[in-house]
């Protein structure tokens, strides 16, 4: 992966795969730090927002649900991700079908 590769699409789908979120944004705010210490240059592609919320997560702890965010992008920070806000929310468990 290159960081051209790194985009809020291709972030969302990592995580949709890994995490069946019930809900997620992703939000490239890479614009807001240009020029900033280890953008290295790049235009894009360096720093992220994700608010997430899965099942997956509930009753972690924090430090819990970021390695497991960080976990499934780490494909992402190997290629030059600098930096990535996580916002964990709430959510109510998946129930069986009845």
């Amino acid at each position: 992966m290159s960081p051209m590769d790194i985009t809020a699409q291709a972030i969302e789908a990592q995580l949709l795969r890994d995490l069946a979120p019930t809900e997620l944004w992703v939000i490239d705010e890479s614009a807001d730090h240009a020029g900033h210490a280890g953008t290295q240059g790049a235009v894009g592609g360096t720093h992220f927002r994700v608010r997430i919320a899965s099942p997956r997560l509930m009753g972690l702890s924090r430090v819990a649900q970021h390695r497991l965010v960080y976990d499934s992008l780490r494909t992402f920070t190997d290629a030059g991700l600098h930096a990535l806000a996580i916002e964990v929310m709430a959510t109510a468990p998946t129930q069986p079908p009845v």
